[in-house]
């Protein structure tokens, strides 16, 4: 089966006449891309466009738009710039994703990790064996970089976890099911350090930027979150690696105003821009579908 259509298959695709798929091209409303001169219409993507104007399923609730999950700095200016209309609700990946289940959110921001590393395939295998996710689609974002953050100047001279936790520093750590605590406990399991192990301050915190807050004013001394967060919060950065950052939807949603405005933004000149500005990001696969069930 042809991923790609041309104009005439893709009208009989739809059972609509060629006139009207021009005119459909015309007004925006069609996903298609023109190649040497001629159009082509990716099948995948014109099931969405059908099952977008398909009413949700028996007992399915619409979503409110929310874009719940992880925060990132990126994403609340593309939220805001886009004019995408989705309020953000960051309470973690592991959150935002049973809130999308529940069909609470539109949209789930999610960076998981599994135990045994396999960091490249954690977002869509854990979309991939869900029931409830069965017709979810996971638009990538952004790869981010993710490190330890320390004081200015860090005066502990922290170059890895396996350091911080001989120097006894405090940790600031994140909520249960947070892609941060996933990544900082599956470091430790790698490096064979039990989480117990660590000198915890006794509530975690909510977002990255709640975790810098408390090491600038003192209250803790380290703690996992991405390069962006600390050069906001002038925080030096001890690297630990990159991982991806994406967009979890069900395909219902996909064509929505809402969604359709913050993918529009991701392809543009001023979201690279915006992503050099801040530092720690690779947006050079934005927008992709990295799984659609």
């Amino acid at each position: 089966m042809q991923p790609y259509l041309s104009t005439d298959e893709a009208a009989g695709y739809l059972r609509i006449k060629e006139r009207k798929l021009y005119e459909l091209v015309a007004a925006g409303a069609l996903p298609c891309s023109k190649v040497t001169g001629k159009w082509l219409f990716p099948r995948a993507a014109l099931d969405r466009w059908i099952e977008s104007g398909l009413p949700p399923a028996q007992g399915a609730a619409t979503a409110p738009p929310i874009l719940a999950g992880s925060h990132d700095p990126l994403l609340e200016w593309a939220a805001r710039r886009s004019g995408c209309g989705l309020a953000l609700l960051a309470e973690g990946s592991g959150a935002g994703l049973e809130r999308l289940a529940r069909d609470e959110a539109m949209i789930a921001a999610i960076h998981l990790h599994g135990p045994d590393g396999d960091d490249e395939s954690a977002n869509p295998t854990a979309l991939a064996v869900r029931a409830d996710l069965a017709d979810a689609v996971l638009i990538a974002f952004a790869r981010r970089e993710q490190g330890l953050l320390v004081a200015p100047g860090n005066p502990l001279g922290l170059d890895g976890l396996e350091a911080a936790r001989r120097a006894g520093a405090r940790f600031g750590l994140r909520q249960k099911g947070a892609g941060a605590q996933l990544l900082l406990e599956r470091l430790l399991g790698l490096s064979g350090v039990a989480p117990g192990a660590l000198t915890a301050a006794p509530s975690p915190f909510a977002t990255g930027a709640d975790l810098a807050a408390a090491i600038r004013a003192g209250e803790v001394d380290c703690g996992v979150a991405t390069r962006a967060v600390a050069q906001a919060l002038g925080l030096d950065f001890v690297a630990l690696g990159w991982e991806r950052f994406d967009l979890a939807l069900r395909r219902r949603a996909y064509f929505e105003p809402g969604p359709q405005a913050l993918f529009a933004l991701m392809r543009s000149r001023d979201f690279i821009r915006q992503a050099e500005r801040l530092g720690g990001y690779d947006v050079a696969e934005a927008g992709a579908v990295r799984l659609n069930r």
